[in-house]
């Protein structure tokens, strides 16, 4: 969907996804069930309730992960990189899996005295100062907020009104809540669970998030180093060699200060775009050319390689910028056009191209 919301992406793929999600959270919760039964039979069994808000809870945990683990995978592998597809979706999920845990946690411990269920569980403490008696339901609380305001917006009616980059700096709360999780589950869970492998699991999920982020985070700044170009010839960035491009791949190029710049090959045609998705700022350099269009690696959005313009129904467009080649080395020039201006693709047949009304780039 873009913003005039036409269901023309929800495709079979996208069903199928759902259903083997649904499947796998189902059978998550039988099994947890199941082998919580083998271990704590009675006279000492532990009430379904509390077996529910345990399964619910450590699935939800484990998503968690799973979701926070996709970005820094895809940026270090291009492997992962379709796991992002339908990221939203498994948040989505998520977030219904938590909101189960907390509506059964807050009957369950809340649903049986004076007091309205939700103020019975998270108030009623006197003591913030003291681990044990710390309200680390307000915790897990507050974290629920943030992932229902990230599931109440993934819509792209929130995207396209929203702006990218709002959206984006909204979405990026899941590292405050994601904080908070793990500070529910320390002054709850682990307060009574004493078991080592239960701190041990927690503590490897958090080193494994960040170890991801930081990993992807360097690898992004030799990248960036090694992208970086200086202009030569005026405003042009000598970009490679003809033919050192993969057909249907880009290579990655920028000016100090500026946007990074995504220059495809076509068959024996140059052309360049905007590295940046306008859906939310992917890197369609890191993409191929599919049926003729270059396809963002992060959501599948994809834009004609000549004009940077989305194929109809969609109407997403993209800065481009004129190629040529000169002694046998692709150049670009370091100025963008305005988004989805038409050029002629560069082929050391044409050695200056521009955009469709030719500009004199010299």
């Amino acid at each position: 969907m873009t913003a005039s919301y036409r269901w023309v992406q929800w495709n079979r793929h996208k069903k199928v996804y759902d259903l083997v999600l649904a499947g796998g959270i189902a059978a998550y919760l039988a099994v947890f069930l199941g082998v919580s039964a083998v271990f704590y039979p009675a006279p000492g069994e532990i009430a379904v309730p509390v077996l529910l808000i345990r399964g619910f809870g450590s699935l939800a945990i484990l998503m968690l992960h799973v979701i926070l683990c996709i970005g820094p995978l895809a940026r270090l592998s291009d492997l992962f990189a379709p796991l992002l597809y339908n990221r939203r979706h498994l948040g989505v999920a998520f977030f219904f899996v938590a909101l189960g845990h907390a509506v059964i946690a807050v009957l369950f411990y809340g649903g049986f005295g004076v007091r309205d269920p939700v103020s019975a569980v998270v108030a009623g403490y006197d003591s913030f100062g003291s681990v044990n008696s710390f309200p680390f339901e307000f915790l897990g609380a507050m974290a629920l907020c943030v992932f229902f305001a990230m599931a109440a917006t993934s819509h792209e009616f929130w995207l396209a009104n929203l702006g990218a980059r709002t959206w984006k700096t909204l979405h990026m709360l899941v590292y405050v809540a994601y904080g908070l999780v793990v500070l529910h589950v320390v002054l709850g869970a682990l307060q009574s669970e004493r078991h080592p492998l239960l701190a041990t699991m927690l503590l490897g999920g958090v080193g494994l998030v960040s170890g991801l982020h930081v990993g992807a985070a360097l690898v992004q700044v030799r990248r960036d180093e090694r992208t970086t170009r200086t202009p030569k010839e005026g405003a042009w960035l000598d970009v490679c060699r003809v033919g050192e491009i993969e057909d249907g791949a880009a290579k990655i190029v920028r000016s100090e200060g500026e946007e990074s710049i995504a220059v495809f090959r076509d068959g024996d045609g140059y052309c360049a775009m905007s590295n940046v998705c306008a859906h939310q700022g992917g890197p369609l350099g890191e993409g191929r050319i599919v049926d003729g269009c270059v396809t963002c690696p992060w959501h599948g959005y994809q834009y004609r390689p000549a004009d940077g313009q989305s194929p109809p129904p969609y109407t997403e467009k993209v800065p481009t910028y004129n190629v040529r080649i000169v002694a046998g080395r692709v150049q670009v020039d370091a100025k963008a056009n305005e988004p989805g201006t038409p050029t002629v693709p560069a082929s050391a047949e044409t050695p200056t191209a521009g955009p469709a009304e030719v500009r004199d780039a010299e």
